[in-house]
């Protein structure tokens, strides 16, 4: 592990603190490209204008026209936390907005794959829907849209992934659904500059440009239109959980929502997650939406059924929400049991993988027929760690009449694009991709059983060319040293309200310092006593259990631990170069 301090531009801390700036948040900022207090502005009225999105203006103007003619609207969401949140965003938003009948449709991971397919579109027109709405997918979905289509249905597609590309002829052309109307800043000719905006925040900007049209047409004055704040602790969940870049706007509408958690302004589903995950709503954190609600949202839809965690968003009675969290925190437990389990697994696969110089393939391959499908994507990420390799993990398909193909997820490293691979490989071996998607990170794929050795070949030859050393190896970006000065606890709160997340790093510091003792606990991890530029300080390094040296050059985020009633600072250990 190579510990790489970020640069600090001197002259952006300066500004920074000239206008008021905590010196050491000012150093943090400017590390993380903030040049003026302008760009931390979290105001609502900073947000990016809705007019710049492409196709919100006949969105609304579809919804408007539906709502007024007491249509029937059908949301189909995402299996995800971003589907979920964007399918509460869209019930309680529309709801609000005078829709009179509209409810949901989610697909099951396992039955009936990803995104809005001929049979959804089926379920949807035998619901009595007029009007289908996509939340955090359809931008891909070109058969299930035009059979919506053929069935009579309206339909409205938002999200945020990237269109389908077909390369025949030679030339790459994307590939959009007929839908109706499309929102999707990641669409050809959309100006929106925030081109990671969750799915979740796509739908929020639909309901403000419905609003706006319903302003147009009387329904409501600027005095009696609804209040739409009220959906940002959902937004600020999606957003957050599903890794998606803290750009400017993403990190607005983060705080905005965080900001209404603490003062409470909560639905009750949220606030009985934060119960159910041992958080306080009252100091709620972007951590608490990625580490703590997100994974147990996420759950339902990896082992269950996504309805339990949209309901739970949904829900504003307590008694009600209190039992849906349960349900999903018992959810949650299970699935970590199952992804340990296949951890370990996957694991001596993968060590058998390696060269005698214990240095794994370019790419990483895992399959085995005692592998959970819904998890497969956890798994993925957690070799991608050990390992520093671009990694797909497969599992037997489990949707009826596919028992035959393989669906797996993959997790990348840095300088290597992992939907591009896969486009590449699809390129080169026609016909081994059944179906696949994805981000630079992060991605997903479908193939025939007997075509895993091709593709894991395939793969592997992509790596080769397109790996080197630097890439290869493994940095971690710090924030450098810690002054003494700055090492107290009403710093660390100060931090912890801070919006952190993707594209946005929380601060890691990094230094050399003392170890004064250490000691395994719970058998798995370190704790420190260690020496801080001449102070004692307490560490901790979780999952971790080889000793370190007398001295050590650690990365460390900053934590406030309690003991008897007092609170002091202790180092979180996130790496060590020896």
């Amino acid at each position: 592990m190579k510990l790489q301090a970020r640069d600090i531009p001197p002259r952006s801390v300066w500004v920074l603190e000239q206008a008021g700036i905590h010196p050491l948040l000012a150093r943090l900022y400017a590390a993380r490209g903030i040049t003026s207090t302008e760009q931390l502005d979290d105001a609502l009225a900073k947000l990016l204008p809705p007019s710049t999105m492409l196709g919100l203006d006949r969105a609304a103007t579809l919804l408007a026209d539906a709502i007024a003619q007491n249509q029937r609207l059908c949301v189909v969401a995402d299996y995800d936390c971003d589907g979920a949140s964007a399918c509460a965003v869209a019930l309680r938003g529309l709801t609000l907005l005078g829709a009179r009948h509209v409810h949901y449709i989610v697909p099951d991971r396992l039955m009936d794959g990803y995104g809005l397919t001929a049979p959804i579109a089926q379920r949807v027109k035998d619901s009595g829907a007029d009007v289908l709405i996509t939340v955090d997918n359809g931008i891909a979905s070109i058969e299930g849209v035009a059979h919506a289509r053929a069935l009579g249905l309206r339909v409205l597609v938002t999200d945020h992934h990237l269109p389908a590309v077909s390369s025949a002829g030679g030339a790459a052309t994307v590939l959009l659904p007929d839908a109706d109307v499309i929102v999707n800043p990641n669409q050809p000719g959309c100006g929106f500059e925030s081109k990671s905006i969750a799915g979740v925040g796509v739908m929020f900007y639909v309901l403000l440009a419905l609003r706006s049209e319903l302003r147009a047409r009387g329904v409501f004055s600027a005095a009696t239109q609804p209040k739409l704040d009220a959906l940002l602790p959902l937004v600020a969940l999606g957003t957050v959980a599903d890794v998606v870049k803290l750009d400017a706007n993403n990190r607005r509408l983060v705080a905005q929502g965080l900001k209404r958690v603490r003062a409470g302004a909560l639905p009750a589903g949220l606030a009985s997650l934060f119960v159910a995950s041992g958080r306080q709503a009252s100091r709620a954190t972007s951590f608490d939406f990625g580490f703590a609600l997100g994974p147990r949202i996420n759950a339902a839809g990896r082992l269950a059924d996504m309805r339990a965690g949209i309901e739970c968003l949904l829900c504003d009675d307590p008694a009600r929400a209190d039992e849906l969290a349960r349900a999903l925190d018992a959810i949650n437990r299970e699935r970590r049991v199952i992804e340990g389990d296949m951890r370990e697994q996957a694991l001596q696969i993968a060590e058998s993988l390696l060269d005698p110089n214990d240095e794994p393939p370019p790419a990483i391959c895992l399959f085995d027929p005692d592998f959970h499908e819904g998890v497969v994507g956890i798994v993925a990420a957690r070799i991608k760690d050990r390992f520093h390799r671009p990694t797909f993990v497969f599992a037997t398909s489990s949707a009826s009449g596919h028992e035959h193909e393989l669906k797996g997820s993959g997790r990348s490293i840095a300088g290597f694009h992992l939907r591009d691979a896969l486009d590449l490989v699809a390129k080169r071996h026609p016909g081994v991709l059944l179906r696949f998607g994805g981000h630079a990170m992060a991605a997903g794929c479908t193939i025939d059983e007997d075509a895993l050795d091709t593709f894991e070949q395939a793969l592997t030859t992509v790596a080769q060319e397109w790996l080197d050393v630097a890439t290869l190896t493994r940095r971690l970006e710090t924030d450098g040293p810690l002054a003494l000065e700055y090492r107290r606890v009403d710093l660390v709160d100060a931090l912890q309200k801070e919006v952190w997340g993707q594209g946005f790093a929380a601060p890691v510091f990094s230094e050399e310092v003392e170890v004064l003792s250490q000691r395994l606990v719970g058998e798995k991890h370190l704790a420190l006593k260690l020496k801080h530029q001449g102070q004692p300080v307490d560490g901790i390094w979780f999952s971790h259990t080889e000793p370190l040296p007398a001295k050590a050059t650690l990365a460390f985020r900053l934590d406030a631990d309690e003991w008897n009633g007092v609170r002091r600072v202790r180092f979180l250990i996130e790496a060590a170069q020896i």
